[in-house]
């Protein structure tokens, strides 16, 4: 997991992490049959050069068994199972959440050298949400095989606990502004939206007038020349507007991948963060203070022997418990300060992804400046059309308000 011979630091940056894998989930089209109907997904992977295709339930059970297998490590959300009625918004959205579950694990500098993550990826038979259970039900938690368990006290630097509570209040600010981040970044790409079909629109209805059938007669017009002028330029100015309505199009495609999808990757392993948190809280810390009460109590169910003069054979029992229970202590204390290393190891983790915000910002700029230039191009085409559909008198002020 670590470049260097330091155990306690990741040295990864996020170039290295990308380099680990590169992930594809691309939709199947349905398969429909007389009571079948189900959503397959083409998943390939750069590192084991393999395309299988998967079932959501095939990304819930290798979901269950590396949670189960990494208890103290980032393991991201899955998308909610498939509701009823699920629109093909829904399924892309699934779609690229399930990318973004597959992209972290690959990435994931321990994780990704799991063999349950290799059968994921390049296990070509049938029923695999199945066959993976079958094959790693009962592989053991990563303490239990890890090297670094029985020096995990030695990894633990002393101030360790009050860093971890700085880190994870630090991590939840960031969590709380990226989401913001993020809502901002949704609201300019719907925006994007919007002006694509406002141009559209516009295009269209300049379209309908060019094109009215009525003819102009000079009763009408008084010998004006004006309306059968502007509709030819109308004609010419509504194949500008649906340029404008593509480049559009185009530019809230862009935002979405470049932008919010980054914030997504970004915002999944931060919760992720969160959630590690809790249940190291709930985990092993919950089974260190139990153990320590068992502890605690077989001790005053000693002292109140003593003092009322139980027999030695009770005695010998309580002591023997003791020793048990001591056992059970000094377990429970190791694998504690193997989750908080890992905790530790993890935190770096989540610091080295936080480069994605930079890219981020970097695209958001890059794509607003391309976006407005090719729309201004488009705008500059219209001008001198609409300053031709103008009367000579009035082509003077078309700059002002008239």
């Amino acid at each position: 997991m670590h470049k260097g011979s330091n155990p306690s630091k990741l040295n990864l940056t996020y170039t290295d992490i990308c380099n680990l894998d590169t992930i594809e989930v691309n939709l199947v089209p349905e398969k429909k049959g007389i009571f079948l109907k189900h959503v397959e997904y083409q998943v390939t992977s750069k590192r084991f050069n393999s395309v299988v295709y998967r079932r959501y339930n095939d990304f819930v059970s290798l979901h269950e068994l590396l949670l189960a297998r990494f208890p103290y490590r980032l393991i991201p959300k899955l998308p909610p199972k498939k509701i009823v009625g699920a629109d093909s918004q829904f399924l892309e959205e699934r779609r690229r959440s399930l990318l973004r579950f597959l992209t972290l694990i690959a990435r994931h500098p321990s994780v990704s050298k799991d063999p349950i993550v290799q059968f994921f990826f390049t296990f070509t038979g049938e029923e695999t949400q199945h066959k993976i259970r079958e094959v790693f039900r009962r592989v053991p938690d990563e303490f239990a095989t890890s090297e670094l368990s029985s020096q995990a006290k030695e990894l633990v630097p002393p101030e360790t606990l009050t860093e971890f509570a700085n880190s994870r209040d630090q991590i939840r600010v960031i969590l709380s502004g990226i989401s913001r981040l993020k809502n901002i970044a949704d609201c300019l790409a719907i925006r994007s939206h919007g002006y694509a079909v406002d141009m559209a629109e516009l295009g269209t209805q300049l379209n309908n007038l060019a094109n009215e059938p009525h003819g102009t007669s000079a009763w009408a017009t008084g010998g004006s020349t004006i309306w059968n002028d502007m509709k030819k330029g109308f004609h010419v100015i509504s194949k500008e507007f649906s340029l404008l309505s593509t480049r559009a199009l185009q530019q809230a495609v862009i935002e979405e991948s470049m932008v919010c999808e980054r914030l997504n990757l970004l915002l999944d392993i931060l919760i992720a963060h969160r959630v590690l948190c809790e249940r190291h809280e709930r985990g092993v810390s919950a089974d260190h203070q139990r153990a320590l009460s068992t502890m605690l109590s077989l001790k005053k169910r000693q002292m109140q022997g003593v003092i009322r003069g139980t027999d030695a054979d009770t005695v010998e029992h309580l002591e023997n418990k003791m020793v048990a229970q001591e056992t059970v202590i000094a377990n429970v204390e190791l694998r504690n300060a193997f989750s908080l290393h890992c905790l530790h190891m993890e935190t770096q983790l989540v610091h080295a992804h936080l480069e994605i915000l930079a890219t981020v910002l970097q695209s958001l700029v890059s794509v607003q400046i391309r976006g407005h230039s090719e729309l201004t191009e488009v705008w500059k085409l219209i001008e001198p059309t609409i300053t031709k559909c103008l009367p000579e008198k009035s082509a003077g002020s078309s700059n002002g308000v008239s």
